[in-house]
């Protein structure tokens, strides 16, 4: 108690050293930041509203496809119909064409009459036959992007897993879900209390997250950071647990970027601050855990948004 008392009053003598200078500085930093953080949630709220409309025009399409199976089924049946009636025209056309009688004559110029009908009936068809064709090729070209997208993303899993298992003692885990996968580590990994500077371990961690990342550019990278429910009290550039929750995020991207081989423009920094929990914070246990850095990864899904948008 008696060194955190201490602490507190170091901090408060080096805080009244600060001039108003670098205040403003750090003030303007701040607003940047929180003005950043905004656009970044305004990406993220695109990213999601893609991937539902990817979702939906996958539906879109399984329906259509359905339809327009159900209408071949329909079509191939008129057309077996009508070349059964063709066949016998036929026939009789053949038969009557050997009569010289003026009325079998008349008929057999209906009949020829009613096989040009039905030949174009058979064009038409294979029109239909053609367009159906080519909406079930895209169909199997889309499944197979999604399958291929799925199967890269369980690839990338199974390396974090492998490659952050000694960490998972120290509240990492990598989750999957909903075409996601999360990589969540708690704060006794990465920060001190009330603190946004990294501890070792945890840059060592994120370093390993790095380098997977680095070779596996196809993914979108959404670093979350998250709080428990209890007030910040600090002072200084950090206001309360919106503020610490986006400052923690920042690190992380910082940490990121040491890395040489990963893009900038792939990562996005937010922060949730308390409002997210995945526990109970009523107890000890449970605020530990709401304390906490999300990365999220997120496939891109350009070349199926392609794909739909040339439907």
């Amino acid at each position: 108690m008696k060194k955190i008392l201490l602490t507190l009053v170091i901090l408060s003598i080096l805080s009244s050293c600060v001039s108003s200078k670098k205040y403003r500085e750090l003030d303007d930093k701040y607003i940047k930041m929180r003005s950043e953080n905004v656009e970044l949630k305004e990406q993220l709220d695109t990213l999601s509203d893609n991937q539902l409309k990817c979702k939906s025009a996958l539906e879109r399409l399984q329906i259509q496809y359905d339809n327009l199976q159900n209408k071949y089924t329909t079509l191939d049946k008129v057309y077996r119909a009508k070349e059964n009636t063709y066949n016998k025209l036929k026939a009789s056309y053949e038969a009557l064409s050997k009569s010289s009688s003026q009325t079998l004559a008349y008929e057999a110029k209906k009949n020829q009459e009613l096989l040009e009908q039905l030949n174009k009936k058979q064009k038409e068809l294979a029109k239909e036959r053609a367009a159906l064709d080519e909406q079930i090729k895209k169909i199997k070209h889309l499944e197979n992007l999604i399958a291929q997208k799925d199967a890269k993303l369980d690839n990338l899993k199974g390396s974090l897993t492998r490659a952050l298992d000694k960490f998972k003692n120290q509240g990492l885990k990598v989750t999957q879900k909903n075409g996601k996968i999360y990589i969540s580590m708690e704060n006794k990994l990465l920060f001190d209390s009330g603190s946004w500077h990294i501890k070792q371990n945890g840059r060592d961690a994120i370093k390993t997250i790095a380098n997977i990342l680095s070779i596996n550019p196809d993914v979108e990278i959404m670093i979350e950071g998250h709080t428990d429910n209890v007030p910040y009290h600090g002072k200084g550039q950090i206001e309360d647990n919106w503020d610490l929750s986006v400052k923690r995020a920042t690190s992380v991207v910082r940490q990121l970027m040491k890395n040489k081989h990963i893009d900038p423009k792939r990562l996005i920094p937010a922060g949730r601050s308390k409002y997210l929990p995945v526990a109970d914070n009523r107890t000890p246990e449970g605020r530990a855990k709401n304390r906490r850095i999300e990365v999220i990864l997120t496939p891109r899904l350009d070349e199926i948004m392609n794909l739909l948008n040339n439907d």
